[in-house]
């Protein structure tokens, strides 16, 4: 549900997974934006920018009551990102713990509005080992579910969790099915990459051969924060192209013949619905692999939706 309100600033928030590669740049836009940070990391590469620093588990209850201290906003990205990262159990027990207690805890404390990462994957297709493709394109929230692995099924769970929560403590969450995400030249990279192995290409068609710039990844959760709304809202995130140079259309006849297509994809079209992501959030992707990489200020500034 959305409504007619000015977007909130939060005064403090904390950010989970501070460290990580989503949540350095998450914490250098909000502090530019005039809120204050907590960030709470399971380790640390560098020093923090935030006034507040906590290191440990994000499944710590004790630790993240701590640190949601006069916070009026969490951003919870601590996540094992990958199913090779760890055991099945590790990776699904640890990010559905830390889920669970960042959301229960904020709830108990009164705060009221959370973003957290979800992921692509949360749909199970990408990682699943049998031999599957979606079951039609564009991808969206509703695509239906097949969890083969244990990153794939936590995200979905978080998902719930977070339904959970806003039905428990009324809280406001937003999840966010990001794709890879990274800055501009490294995406680039990636592309070239890609382009030389058609196996990869193969296998990333069971995500739509999606990306997202860095700033466009940090200005959803920006608007996550701030956006006039309430509810459980997840939102699938993908730039307007896809990671390929050669047309979508021609990609998914070679790749995903079987599968359900339920419009055309003119040259490089992403076959991805954002359409969720713009109307809750007014956020448009503004980055696409063709573009200069200079940078990008992300405010707190709202666009039309």
């Amino acid at each position: 549900m959305t409504d007619s309100a000015p977007p909130v600033k939060p005064a403090r928030v904390l950010v989970t997974g501070a460290d990580g590669t989503i949540g350095r740049p998450v914490v250098q836009a909000l502090l530019s934006a005039g809120s204050s940070v907590t960030a709470l990391s399971a380790a640390w590469s560098g020093p923090s920018p935030a006034d507040r620093v906590f290191t440990g588990d994000a499944a710590d209850e004790t630790l993240v009551r701590q640190a949601l201290e006069d916070a009026d906003a969490v951003v919870h990205l601590a996540a094992i990102p990958h199913p090779g990262l760890g055991t099945a159990r590790e990776v699904f027990v640890g990010n559905t713990s830390a889920t669970f207690t960042v959301l229960n805890v904020a709830g108990e404390v009164g705060v009221r509005r959370a973003v957290i990462a979800s992921s692509i994957n949360a749909f199970g297709v990408p990682f699943n080992r049998h031999d599957l493709t979606p079951a039609y394109y564009p991808l969206d929230e509703l695509s239906p579910v097949a969890h083969d692995d244990a990153y794939s099924l936590s995200k979905w769970v978080d998902e719930q969790t977070g339904a959970w929560a806003y039905s428990r403590w009324g809280i406001t969450v937003v999840a966010l099915r990001f794709p890879l995400v990274r800055d501009l030249p490294e995406l680039r990279e990636f592309a070239a990459r890609l382009g030389r192995n058609p196996g990869e290409q193969a296998r990333l068609a069971r995500e739509g051969w999606a990306y997202l710039a860095m700033a466009d990844a940090v200005d959803a959760v920006l608007r996550g924060l701030t956006r006039p709304i309430s509810g459980m809202h997840t939102l699938l995130l993908a730039a307007e192209d896809t990671l390929v140079e050669e047309p979508t259309d021609l990609l998914l006849d070679r790749f995903a013949p079987t599968s359900e297509r339920r419009r055309d994809f003119p040259g490089r079209t992403a076959p991805i619905d954002t359409s969720a992501a713009r109307r809750v959030l007014g956020w448009v992707p503004r980055h696409r692999l063709g573009d200069p990489s200079g940078p990008i200020s992300t405010t707190f500034q709202e666009t039309p939706a």
